[in-house]
């Protein structure tokens, strides 16, 4: 959301790292930094949950084979 934000306040005049192009340019790259950001982030939590949920089978495993009562 930061980075829509940031999009919207280049239209209102704020400074850019990139003098060289149009304030209209500047927001359109801003929208769609946010755009593959929000996508992104949606296979980023699923790929992560995923990584834990591999952890939490390996040890749930470990616990059975060695007759411990895992504690939920």
């Amino acid at each position: 959301l930061g980075t829509f934000v940031s999009a919207f306040t280049v239209l209102c005049g704020a400074r850019t790292d990139l003098p060289d192009r149009h304030m209209c340019c500047v927001f359109w790259l801003n929208i769609a930094a946010a755009l593959i950001q929000i996508l992104t982030a949606i296979v980023m939590v699923g790929w992560i949950m995923s990584i834990f949920w591999g952890m939490d089978m390996v040890i749930l495993a470990s616990y059975k084979e060695q007759g411990i009562p895992p504690q939920l």
